[in-house]
């Protein structure tokens, strides 16, 4: 019984740090690497060091950015930090937005 009580702040130690460290750290590397396998051709990003540019390629670790109409850097695919704007959602049409007439509200008011 006492070796049992004795473990017990180990336990208790080891459990707050899952919690509070390893699993949020889990977490934001499983999000971040989702990240990076999503990014496509088109993609506004901002490295690391905080150059803002328009994947022009990419392949498995390299990435070439485009940071105006002239110039084009090649950067490691680890060094990006954010997407900004995602070129699925530009290159995406607005739909226009139509919207169904309530029966029900229609025959209260009536």
């Amino acid at each position: 019984m006492g070796s049992a009580a004795s473990l017990l702040p180990f336990v208790l130690m080891f459990a707050v740090f899952y919690f509070l460290l390893i699993r949020p750290q889990q977490r934001k590397s499983k999000q971040r690497n989702s990240m990076l396998s999503s990014l496509k051709k088109g993609d506004k990003i901002v490295t690391i060091g905080g150059m803002h540019g328009t994947i022009m390629e990419i392949s498995d670790d390299v990435v070439v950015l485009r940071v105006n109409d002239a110039t084009k850097i090649t950067f490691d695919r680890s060094a990006i930090n954010t997407i900004t704007t995602s070129a699925a959602v530009s290159a995406a049409p607005s739909a226009p937005v139509v919207e169904k007439k309530d029966d029900q509200a229609e025959n209260i008011k009536a």
